[in-house]
């Protein structure tokens, strides 16, 4: 399955738990659209959070967002790994 990585942009300041919730939200409902959220990182200083996901495509990563109430600014393929 194709793997997606997806950025939010303006959550400076997100706390590690606040991180776990938004987490927990998206692996609630992922089956529901064909999604699987592999690994999420993100960075409180810049307000930055990435997610890594296996998923039938963009928009069912965007959706899964949106119904757990995470607007995505961004995603991408990710077509080759290492």
């Amino acid at each position: 399955m194709p793997q997606f990585m997806d950025v939010h942009h303006g959550m400076k300041g997100i706390t590690a738990d606040q991180l776990m919730q938004a987490v927990r939200a998206n692996v609630a409902i992922e089956k529901e659209e064909g999604v699987h959220f592999e690994k999420a990182w993100a960075d409180p200083e810049s307000g930055t959070i990435y997610c890594l996901s296996e998923a039938p495509t963009a928009e069912a990563v965007r959706r899964i967002h949106e119904r757990a109430g995470q607007l995505t600014d961004e995603v991408h393929p990710v077509p080759l790994t290492a």
